[in-house]
């Protein structure tokens, strides 16, 4: 599956959109992450337990979305973005979106 944030794919010709896929995911901390982000905040610099997470969430967001599309018959998706909300304190929604489309070699 060919995954861009452009609206084409260079080389490729799009003979098919399919329509918006998406992937979503919501997560939350732990109590056992909060206490361990909060320890490494004291320190400062780059909170890895928390970087982690929202690596994850992304990833599972991606891949829900890369499924969505393989479902629908595409080979690509353009238009690519990514968006995050907190729903309540501590719960966070990450989803992937973009156009699955067919593409072929120009």
């Amino acid at each position: 599956m060919i995954v861009t944030t452009t609206n084409d794919v260079p080389g490729y010709r799009v003979v098919k959109h399919l329509g918006v896929v998406r992937g979503l995911t919501v997560r939350s901390r732990s109590i056992v992450g909060n206490i361990g982000a909060g320890i490494q905040s004291l320190f400062g610099g780059n909170i890895s337990i928390y970087t982690e997470l929202a690596e994850k969430a992304r990833e599972e967001a991606f891949n829900l979305m890369v499924e969505h599309a393989a479902e629908g018959g595409a080979n690509a998706i353009v238009g690519m973005r990514y968006d995050a909300n907190e729903i309540a304190d501590g719960i966070t929604e990450v989803l992937a979106y973009g156009t699955a489309v067919t593409v072929e070699r120009a």
